[in-house]
């Protein structure tokens, strides 16, 4: 269903059909929306602006707090959604769930920091700052975080006046459906918020929509260079790209072992690799024995299988496919001179379920600086940190990177020679913070970093400058 200008309509495109990577079952079934649709969901966000943008903060965060409480009261139901149809351990999904509700609050908080009006005495003048919607934006929502990333830039979009088109992921319809239904419940004025689902045929519909002023994306490196391309005579649309990253994780002298282990297992496994902040490259200064034997025999430990299991670390990746890309890269690589410390196979569970793998790729003659989006950890052993930091920064990607060690300068030295958004000090990559600035660097994004900074893509600041009056010289 496509959700226009505050009514639920059938999609008039091509047929849509979620299919759960959990047990291959059909979980939302529908069409995509057609470009006419797609024309009227703007249209719509057009006619609603200048209400929206003109209604007073308070207000809308009431509407925001209701929408808040309604994520909260069904957060495992919510959960329960993500799980199947992305195949996200249930645990994790309900985590999710739980993000979308607590940030308004961060977001509140990063208008009234960031975006304060502001008014000057400049010498017989008076300026102002005073920041502005940009107008009817456009969110394109990824599928490993379906409801998080996407409302994570939703919901600043709204607070600072726009309003929004919102495409999810092809893979994600029923989990943007539900979310966009909170909204609708929470009372969004009409045209505020419009969803239309599908893949490639309603996004470029997005890109020729004339009221377009803002896109924020996030997803693949050859995406966002398609979007830019695609963007560069349309000074007018600001584009916000978050697109993943190839991020190093050294491990140089460890106070424990152990920590080292779970640190890495953290960074590469957690839901499955498909995080854009996972490891995919590890590099280990000598002596590395000890440290890769442990790190092979927890691999091996990793449970894998149906997602809702408490258990569970590990369920299917997004779709079959995806699954059969890291075999096949495994196959790759160990061709042209990689070896295996522990094999990725195929999971009794189903064709989207792998088992995490590790590979030594230091006297692998192929390895290439692209982004493998699953459970499989490149391994490069190193003389000493120096040649860890050049391998670590060897790629056009820029956005996670970690060290374990154990004294602080061996980070400080790390964190001033590698080009990244986010560097973290004895802890898993994977661990980003709400109240910080989220993005990358070189191909991991155009230097739009989301997060608690997410506002400042999100509206234009004008200046204005007058004449002092009385009142202001007094």
């Amino acid at each position: 269903m496509q959700f226009i200008d505050g009514h639920w309509v059938e999609g008039k495109g091509e047929r849509l059909v979620s299919i759960s990577p959990v047990d291959g079952t059909s979980v939302w079934e529908g069409n995509e929306a057609d470009e006419s649709q797609v024309d009227q969901a703007f249209a719509a966000a057009s006619k609603a602006l200048d209400g929206w943008a003109a209604m007073g903060l308070e207000d809308r965060i009431a509407i925001f707090d209701t929408f808040a409480q309604l994520v909260r009261d069904e957060k495992d139901s919510l959960g329960e959604v993500i799980c199947r149809e992305v195949g996200k351990p249930l645990k994790e999904s309900i985590g999710e769930a739980g993000a979308v509700a607590s940030k308004l609050d961060l977001t509140r908080e990063a208008l009234e920091t960031r975006r304060a009006n502001e008014t000057h005495t400049l010498g017989p003048r008076t300026g102002r700052i005073d920041y502005r919607p940009l107008g009817v934006v456009s969110v394109f929502g990824p599928f490993n975080f379906p409801m998080h990333i996407a409302n994570g830039q939703i919901l600043p979009a709204l607070l600072c006046g726009n309003t929004v088109v919102f495409k999810p992921s092809e893979l994600t319809p029923w989990s943007a459906e539900r979310m966009v239904q909170l909204w609708e419940r929470a009372g969004l004025p009409p045209g505020v918020l419009n969803l239309v689902q599908g893949g490639i045929g309603p996004g470029q519909s997005v890109l020729r929509q004339r009221d377009l002023r803002g896109l924020f994306f996030t997803g693949s490196r050859n995406t966002g260079i398609k979007l830019r391309e695609i963007l560069a005579p349309r000074l007018e649309v600001l584009l916000a790209l978050e697109l993943g990253g190839n991020n190093p994780l050294v491990i140089h002298d460890p106070d424990s072992i152990d920590q080292a282990v779970e640190t890495t297992i953290q960074s590469a496994f957690i839901s499955s690799g498909q995080r854009c902040t996972c490891v995919r490259r590890l590099i280990v200064t000598e002596p590395c024995d000890a440290f890769l034997a442990a790190l092979a025999s927890k691999t091996r430990e990793v449970r894998v299988g149906h997602p809702i299991n408490e258990d569970v670390m590990m369920g299917p990746l997004v779709h079959d496919h995806a699954a059969a890309q890291v075999l096949a890269e495994q196959d790759r690589l160990l061709a042209a001179g990689g070896t295996s410390i522990v094999t990725s196979q195929q999971h009794e569970g189903g064709p989207a379920y792998v088992t995490p793998g590790v590979i030594d790729v230091t006297n692998c003659d192929a390895v290439t600086d692209d982004e493998l989006f699953g459970p499989l950890l490149q391994v490069t052993r190193v003389a000493d940190l120096d040649q860890a930091i050049a391998v670590a920064g060897d790629t056009e990607f820029g956005l996670s990177a970690g060290i374990v060690c154990q004294h602080r300068q061996d980070f400080e030295r790390f964190s001033a020679n590698v080009s990244a958004g986010l560097i973290n000090w004895n802890l898993p990559t994977t661990g980003a913070s709400g109240r910080l600035p989220f993005g990358g660097l070189g191909h991991s994004g155009n230097h739009r970093p989301a997060g608690f900074f997410t506002v400042d893509f999100c509206n234009q600041a004008i200046a204005e400058l007058e004449p002092q009056t009385e009142v202001d010289k007094a």
